[in-house]
């Protein structure tokens, strides 16, 4: 059956490749490529600290379920990981190489320790003693010695000293660079109209001799390397509880934290780079690969922003609600559905409502969940405001999301103090819904709102993420998240049975995936009959082998199949299917975040937005959600979006067996979906904004 299906983490890769290939794209602004390139290196990082680590523990058993849960085994899924890895370091080299040039000619360089005027060398000097030199440890390394302890996602120097009249002795050191604290880009001063920028590495290797003065060496080679390790994490769930529980066993007695890939400078001290290697107890099985001189790239989605003048397209930029211009988001939603879509309808909605709630003497009590938030979040900020007006606030905070543990954890502390309840969930089961409800008192009757979203409460993310936020007082709709939250404060409760009674929303574990298979069993009836059959599936990751099974099915039977997933696709086109399955994945300035499902259903058309990618971990391993669409209007709205991604020809990749990632190709008419979006969205608001005239 393996070849019915492309393993998880080579899709993924390939779906990073077309994070590289926005870098590569000159038509794409020169800031923005170097982001892509950050983008790319951060993706990178934690895929190996979660995805190969995970993959190397898995090697350690033989059963059977290993290969079927992984579609390959293990060992070679590593292999092609690092082939494809490898292949794409040089790409990346490439499009560095090429970025830099395009610097040039805008007067913007990256200087380093040796290309230095007098000036900056006085500055290098003056900001590394006032700014740096505290921050800074050398260590020494000796043979005799343990290795010391290294953390994971920073970068470090790895120093050769000699003296020139003995050049073959030779003393190592290493250095933490403190990007953490002081960022990791210094302005220089410039005597004419060109930007000079130097890395926080650069300015240490500079101040190297003064460093090591007690030494006595005049001879330095300073380069960069870090180590990526495995975050000890449970493979996603994407093997079956028994064997996971076996695995997280097996490692118990391993060094926390093992290392998972080496990635130097390849002109680095090749004495030192094999001292590295045999400290770390590294092997030729692990991830061991040279590149060139900048590491940790990750740090430029934050490069300076020192270029000619970019104007932003009119087009990314967002913009208010139609039917929320100058009303009061609380009367609003108790008369009509509202959905906004981001980034490019305004987030404000989101944070008004909460606030006018805060200041509601009517309103008792208010609901909501918090998955990844804001560093100086307005969400809680409103919340915070709401629990000293007296109402009851309780706050789902998910400790588990993946490395956002120590943010949450201070969040905790935060609502705790200001006397709001914090839940933390259900043992073995994220929280991963976006929900909210609110409640208020008024004439002795009680009335709800709030709403469901398809990504994280975040005012920041939502200016870069595309997602939809459902607005609503539907009263079912309320009522399945009163029954949620009644389960989130009894964790040692039957899950199961204290979900079951939800109506409208279809939720995470067990029932959203029995409904999406009755919803695929329809439109293969449908097929079968020789009617129109449709179903359109947007998610960010496809990887449920029952659900591609079943999708597999719908196709062989003639259901037209549709799916925009964004990055991983483990499908993969059989040549039997009745009807060809389309596949694209769209990525572009913003990231594809929303997750749509529509069913055709004989023309009553169901249409859903959910917190769930087609994911064994979201269906059956976390509480999630998904809000059936009943306005007529709205389903209209979601339907046209989705249509539009559909026909994108500019940044739509086709989603093929070989994961080639070629761009769809179309008539001279080019769609670029995001800015099809943009006017679609913008044209409905001006038409509303004439009808209220």
């Amino acid at each position: 059956m393996s070849n019915l299906f492309n393993p998880r983490d080579i899709t993924w890769l390939a779906f990073n490749e077309r994070v590289l290939q926005e870098a590569m794209d000159v038509e794409v602004p020169l800031h923005l490529r170097i982001r892509f390139l950050g983008i790319f290196s951060n993706n990178l990082d934690e895929f190996f600290r979660v995805r190969v680590a995970g993959l190397k523990r898995a090697m350690d058993f033989k059963e059977k379920y290993i290969s079927e849960s992984f579609y390959q085994p293990p060992t070679k899924i590593l292999q092609k990981i690092t082939d494809v890895v490898i292949k794409q370091q040089q790409d990346f080299d490439k499009t560095w190489k090429k970025i830099l040039v395009e610097m040039a000619d805008q007067n913007v360089f990256i200087k380093n320790s040796k290309d230095l005027t007098t000036a900056q060398k006085e500055f290098v000097v003056k900001y590394f003693d006032e700014m740096v030199e505290s921050n800074v440890i050398p260590i020494l390394l000796n043979e005799n010695s343990p290795m010391p302890y290294l953390r994971d996602k920073s970068l470090y120097l790895g120093i050769a000293m000699r003296t020139k009249q003995f050049q073959y002795e030779c003393k190592y050191a290493i250095i933490e660079i403190p990007s953490r604290v002081l960022g990791r880009f210094v302005l220089l001063p410039s005597e004419d109209e060109s930007k000079n920028v130097i890395l926080l590495e650069d300015v240490i290797t500079y101040n190297l001799p003064h460093i090591f003065s007690y030494f006595g060496y005049d001879d330095f080679e300073a380069h960069c390397f870090k180590v990526t390790k495995d975050a000890e994490f449970d493979l996603d769930n994407d093997i079956k509880t028994t064997l996971a529980q076996k695995i997280e066993k097996g490692i118990k007695s391993r060094r926390k934290g093992k290392p998972t890939r080496f990635v130097f400078d390849k002109a680095m001290d090749k004495a030192l780079i094999e001292f590295l290697i045999r400290k770390l107890h590294l092997t030729k099985k692990d991830s061991i690969i040279p590149g060139g001189k900048i590491h940790n790239f990750r740090h430029f989605m934050d490069f300076p922003d020192v270029f000619k003048a970019y104007k932003k397209p009119v087009e990314r930029t967002s913009f208010d609600h139609p039917e929320l211009v100058g009303k009061r988001v609380t009367d609003v939603i108790q008369k009509t559905d509202i959905l906004l879509t981001f980034p490019y309808h305004h987030y404000t909605p989101v944070i008004d409502l909460l606030r006018e709630s805060a200041m509601d003497p009517d309103v008792k009590s208010i609901q909501v969940t918090a998955y990844r938030l804001a560093s100086n979040s307005k969400i809680i900020n409103a919340l915070i405001n709401a629990a000293r007006n007296g109402k009851e606030v309780t706050v789902m905070l998910e400790l588990r999301a993946r490395f956002d543990e120590e943010s949450n954890l201070g969040w905790k502390e935060i609502l705790e103090q200001e006397g709001i309840k914090v839940l933390m969930g259900i043992p073995n089961k994220k929280v991963h819904a976006k929900l909210c409800v609110i409640k208020k008192r008024v004439n002795n009757k009680t009335m709800q709102y709030g709403f469901v979203s398809t990504g994280n409460f975040n005012e920041k993310t939502a200016k870069i993420y595309g997602d939809h936020l459902l607005m609503t007082s539907d009263r079912v709709i309320m009522a399945d998240i009163n029954k949620i939250f009644n389960v989130l404060k009894k964790p040692k409760e039957d899950i199961i049975h204290g979900l079951k009674g939800c109506k409208k929303l279809l939720v995470c574990p067990q029932f959203m995936r029995e409904k999406i298979i009755q919803h695929i069993d329809k439109e293969i009836e449908e097929a079968h009959a020789g009617r129109k059959a449709l179903m359109i599936i947007k998610t960010n990751s496809l990887s449920d082998r029952e659900l591609i099974e079943k999708i597999y099915e719908a196709a062989n039977a003639g259901v037209l199949v549709k799916m925009i997933v964004r990055g991983i696709y483990c499908a993969v086109n059989q040549k039997e299917f009745k009807q060809k399955i389309t596949a694209i994945s769209i990525v572009d300035e913003y990231l594809e975040h929303a997750r749509v499902m529509y069913f055709y259903n004989k023309g009553n058309e169901d249409t859903y937005i959910s917190s769930a990618d087609w994911m064994t971990r979201n269906l059956d391993y976390r509480i999630e959600a998904a809000a059936k669409i009943t306005q007529k209007n709205l389903k209209k709205e979601i339907k046209d979006l989705l249509d539009i991604q559909l026909s994108d020809n500019v940044k739509a990749r086709i989603l093929d067996k070989k994961l080639s990632n070629h761009y769809v190709e179309g008539d001279q008419i080019k769609r670029r979906s995001q800015l099809e979006t943009y006017h679609y969205l913008k044209n409905k608001t001006a038409g509303e904004l004439m009808n209220l005239k």
